[in-house]
């Protein structure tokens, strides 16, 4: 049985039905759920930080974790955000390094904590779960590839554009148009990588334009095409 921490905790979750756990064999799955942890987390929790030893990795079941590196100056640069069906300090984990990056929770998540010691084993005993976490490691290379990129040639409103498209992508929309995901304007500047007075002029800007709409942290998305222009996207 599971080992739990906090209230409100969803316990009937099958890890089968996602891509990362679906290659282990049954006594494999009977084997983590002895042994990992479920844990409740509210907004603003730390999970592990920058040049921090980590002992094991979380994979989020429930809610949103930031990934970021924090500059010299103390500001935070977002790499990415980690959702339902992530894991998260893995990398780290098998290289035996320090942290490289900080996560911390941004919407109250649920997460599972899996030992270093019982992630390695699953890594030599199966060759498929192996192959499914290079995998997911080679995703994360290959948007941070991307991201170095955007930030090298793109003008930061082309780079606002594409970065409320990537959430759209990754958090999708509500019924009515608002992405599914908040954000304070400091969170998005440091996604985009820019000053918050100019992400704060910018959706001024986009407000203007009838591209987007504003109620808060809320975001609203109302001329995509015209978004995907702006931000140089194509399929």
């Amino acid at each position: 049985m599971r080992k739990v921490q906090g209230e409100d905790i969803d316990k009937n979750i099958n890890l089968r039905k996602y891509t990362i756990f679906d290659s282990l064999k049954d006594d494999e799955i009977a084997s983590l759920n002895i042994d990992i942890e479920t844990h409740v987390f509210p907004r603003g929790k730390l999970l592990y930080e920058e040049d921090h030893r980590i002992n094991g990795c979380y994979f989020v079941e429930k809610g949103i974790v930031k990934i970021f590196k924090t500059g010299i100056d103390g500001k935070e640069q977002i790499i990415r955000f980690a959702k339902e069906g992530d894991l998260i300090g893995f990398r780290s984990v098998i290289n035996s390094e320090l942290a490289c990056t900080t996560a911390k929770v941004i919407d109250n998540a649920q997460l599972l904590y899996i030992q270093g010691v019982h992630l390695l084993d699953m890594l030599k005993q199966n060759s498929e779960f192996s192959m499914a976490l290079m995998r997911m490691a080679c995703k994360e290379l290959g948007e941070s590839n991307k991201y170095i990129t955007d930030i090298a040639q793109k003008t930061v409103r082309e780079r606002l554009a594409e970065v409320l498209l990537l959430l759209m992508d990754s958090f999708d929309l509500d019924k009515d148009n608002y992405l599914n995901i908040s954000l304070t304007r400091e969170e998005l500047a440091n996604m985009v990588g820019t000053a918050t007075e100019s992400v704060i002029r910018l959706l001024s800007e986009f407000k203007a334009d009838n591209l987007i709409e504003l109620q808060g942290r809320r975001i609203k998305l109302i001329n995509i095409p015209k978004l995907i222009k702006i931000g140089n996207v194509y399929d």
